[in-house]
């Protein structure tokens, strides 16, 4: 059930990641949890003082830490990892690729803190490319979470998933989207807000605020669909090809680079579909990240609601 009203999420998502994980490890001693020295940044530093047959540091050390999870998961484990999101991504690239994907071993990795809202940690740690690089990994999965209900049933849905999984979280939190019981499927997003004048598709960070765009937007007459296309792959074809013939105008909107990411996933979708829409992406245009507080970084990268509503006014003048 959607059960947004704008209000925040009261637990930090680090906290929901560390319960869950301890959770997963209880019920399943094949659960096999892989940090980089960030057991603390992410909640599960208890867990791992109490039960290091299930919990690694493996120390600043990505590309070993993939190593030892594609080996654990070639042994019968079933390993979740984690670290920042640029180092869960590009600076294991190719262990990722080789040692999970092209082995064909199964790990779970889960990149902290994306694009903005690295914040204080500057430039080096905000992955705006991140999705990208994964997404042109074969096989593999790349889910954008949106809300605490999504994070916890993400997590225990990919248990038992095959392959590689990567998934982008906040260590803070966002609005509250879905109600605790909401079931979600890997492969189909979800529609928030009905509208047919056109349909804006945001992951992540960005579903609030593409939310609140369609509330400033209904107050000028204009009705605008919201989706959340939380799994970035395998994206909702079918849904992508309803909205366009149905609004006639589609915006993605994420908090990543406009290459290789959301908007380029559900642009294939369209350009592919064959129909004649408009269309627009809105994100990070090819840029490296920045330093500060995030509500700055978002004004100063454009991630806000107004700028929808003006992205979302100049596609419909096309």
């Amino acid at each position: 059930m959607i059960v947004y009203d704008g209000t925040m999420d009261k637990e930090p998502y680090k906290n929901l990641f560390g319960k869950t994980i301890e959770a997963l490890a209880s019920e399943d001693k094949d659960v096999v949890y892989l940090d980089a020295d960030l057991m603390n940044s992410i909640g599960t530093h208890g867990f791992w003082k109490k039960n290091k047959n299930q919990a690694v540091n493996c120390g600043i050390a990505e590309a070993d830490m993939i190593g030892i999870a594609a080996g654990l998961s070639a042994g019968g484990k079933k390993p979740y990892v984690h670290t920042f999101g640029p180092f869960a991504s590009r600076r294991c690239y190719d262990q990722v690729f080789l040692s999970v994907a092209y082995a064909g071993n199964s790990v779970r990795i889960f990149g902290s803190d994306p694009g903005v809202t690295a914040a204080f940690n500057g430039g080096t740690h905000m992955p705006f490319e991140d999705m990208a690089l994964l997404r042109a990994v074969p096989h593999s999965t790349v889910i954008e979470v949106s809300d605490g209900a999504m994070l916890t049933k993400v997590m225990r849905m990919i248990k038992e998933r095959p392959g590689l999984t990567y998934t982008r979280l906040t260590r803070k939190n966002y609005a509250k989207v879905y109600s605790d019981d909401h079931q979600f499927t890997i492969g189909k997003a979800e529609t928030l807000k009905e509208g047919g004048d056109l349909t804006i598709i945001a992951c992540g960070l960005m579903v609030n605020e593409a939310l609140k765009a369609a509330g400033e937007l209904e107050k000028a007459g204009i009705k605008a669909r919201v989706v959340d296309m939380w799994t970035v792959k395998p994206v909702d074809t079918e849904l992508i090809v309803k909205c366009a013939k149905e609004t006639g105008a589609i915006l993605t909107t994420e908090n990543h680079n406009i290459i290789g990411g959301l908007g380029d996933a559900v642009g294939s979708a369209v350009l592919e579909s064959g129909i004649s829409v408009k269309f627009k992406k809105h994100g990070i245009k090819d840029e490296f990240g920045s330093v500060g507080p995030q509500d700055y970084l978002q004004e100063y990268y454009g991630l806000t609601a107004a700028k929808i509503v003006q992205e979302a006014r100049s596609l419909l003048n096309k």
